[in-house]
C-alpha cells in the first residue's frame, strides 16, 4: 500500500531563496513592460511623423485619417489603438515634442495613456517636462496620475519653490520640486467644523492617497510621534521620511489660520528630532506647517526670523480650479521678474 504524500513545510532559509526567484520574475517583467513600452511609443512616434508630414505637404485631413483607420482595422482586426482620433493624437504627439529632443529619453517611459494626459491638460512645455519626469520616475496607474494632473501639482509645487525660505535654500541636497504651497484632501470628505485630530486621522486611514499627495520619497514613521524633552513628552502629529532628502521631516497640521508661534512649536520640535532622532548620517530634520489658511506678508514675517529649515503650506478639502494657481504663479514670477531687473 502507498504511503500518503506528506507535504513538507519549506526548510529554515528557503523563504528568502523563494523571495530572490520571486525578485527576478518581477524584474523580468518589469523590462519586457519597458521594452514594448519603448516599440510602441515609437511606432506612434514615427506614425505621427507620417501623418504630419501628409497633412503639410498633401492636405491630409481627418477624413483621410478616418479612412487609414479604417484600412488597418481591415487589413488586421487584431491590431488595436488605431482609430482615426488616437491616429490623430499621434501626430499631436510628434507636434508638441518635435523640437525638444533633450525629452526624446522621457518619452518612451511612460505608458500612453498617461502621455494623452499630458497633452491634453498642459499648455507650456516646462509643465510638460515636469509631468513626463514626474511619471518617467515613479510609473503611476493612469487614475493616479490624473489625479496629480488634475490637482495642478505643477503650479501647487512652482509657487512653492519660489516661496523657500533662506535657511531651505540653503538645504545641502537640491529642495526644489519636492514640497506644494497648497495640499488638497479631498480624498478625506472632511466634515464642516472638523478638528486637528480628525484630519490626521484620516490621512493615516487614507494614507496611501495621503502620500501620493505628498509625492514620491515619503514613508510613514509614526502618527502621534513622541519626542522627550526633560520630563516632559510631545507629540508630533506625523513624523514622515524622505529618502530622496534622507531626512526626518516633521509634519504639524493646524485647522486654523497660520500663527507665528506655529513656527515657533515647529522650531522646538525639529530641535528635538535632530538632537535625539536623527541618525548621524542624516540631514537636518524639515518641518512642514500646515493651516486651513495663512496671511502670506505674517508667513514672511515669522520665516525672517526663523532658523530651522521649514515652510508653510495651506490645505484645501476640494479640488482647486487650475486657472486660480496658473495666475498665483504668473503673479509670483513676474516680481521675482521685477525684482531681478530692480537689482541689476
Amino acid at each position: 500500500m502507498n504511503k500518503p504524500v506528506v507535504s513538507q513545510k519549506p526548510k529554515k532559509g528557503d523563504k528568502d531563496s523563494f523571495l530572490q526567484i520571486y525578485q527576478l520574475i518581477s524584474e523580468a517583467k518589469d523590462r519586457t513592460w519597458q521594452q514594448i513600452n519603448h516599440s510602441l511609443i515609437n511606432l506612434y512616434w514615427n506614425v505621427g511623423t507620417y501623418v504630419h508630414e501628409k497633412v503639410k505637404k498633401e492636405d491630409w485631413g481627418k477624413g483621410v485619417v478616418e479612412e487609414l483607420s479604417h484600412f488597418i482595422q481591415l487589413r488586421d482586426p487584431a491590431v488595436k489603438g488605431f482609430s482615426g482620433r488616437n491616429i490623430w493624437r499621434m501626430k499631436q504627439f510628434f507636434e508638441t515634442y518635435s523640437e525638444f529632443p533633450k525629452l526624446s529619453a522621457l518619452l518612451t517611459e511612460i505608458s500612453w495613456s498617461n502621455h494623452l494626459h499630458i497633452l491634453s491638460k498642459t499648455k507650456t512645455i516646462e509643465e510638460k517636462e515636469f509631468y513626463l519626469t514626474l511619471a518617467s520616475k515613479n510609473r503611476y496607474p493612469e487614475r493616479d496620475f490624473a489625479r496629480i494632473i488634475d490637482s495642478s501639482t505643477y503650479e501647487r509645487t512652482a509657487i512653492a519653490d519660489k516661496k523657500l525660505s533662506a535657511v531651505l535654500s540653503e538645504f545641502p541636497l537640491e529642495i526644489k520640486g519636492i514640497f506644494k504651497d497648497k495640499y488638497i484632501f479631498e480624498f478625506l470628505n472632511l466634515p464642516d467644523g472638523h478638528e486637528e485630530s480628525d484630519l490626521r486621522k484620516l490621512l493615516i486611514k487614507h494614507l496611501k492617497k495621503f502620500l501620493l499627495e505628498l509625492g514620491p520619497d515619503f514613508t510613514l514613521i509614526g502618527e502621534e510621534y513622541t519626542i522627550q524633552v526633560g520630563m516632559k513628552d510631545f507629540k508630533i502629529d506625523i513624523l514622515m521620511f524622505h529618502r530622496g532628502l534622507n531626512c526626518l521631516v516633521a509634519l504639524e497640521l493646524k485647522v486654523t489660520d497660520f500663527k507665528p508661534e506655529h513656527l515657533g512649536q515647529l522650531q522646538f520640535y525639529l530641535e528635538a528630532l535632530d538632537k535625539n532622532i536623527k541618525k548621524e548620517n542624516e540631514n537636518p530634520s524639515i518641518g512642514i506647517l500646515i493651516c486651513k489658511t495663512k496671511d502670506e506678508e505674517v508667513v514672511q514675517y515669522a520665516m525672517n526670523r526663523n532658523i530651522s529649515p521649514a515652510m508653510v503650506s495651506e490645505y484645501e478639502t476640494k479640488l482647486f480650479r487650475k486657472d486660480l494657481l496658473q495666475k498665483k504663479l504668473h503673479e509670483i514670477l513676474s516680481v521675482n521678474y521685477d525684482n531681478e531687473n530692480n537689482n541689476e
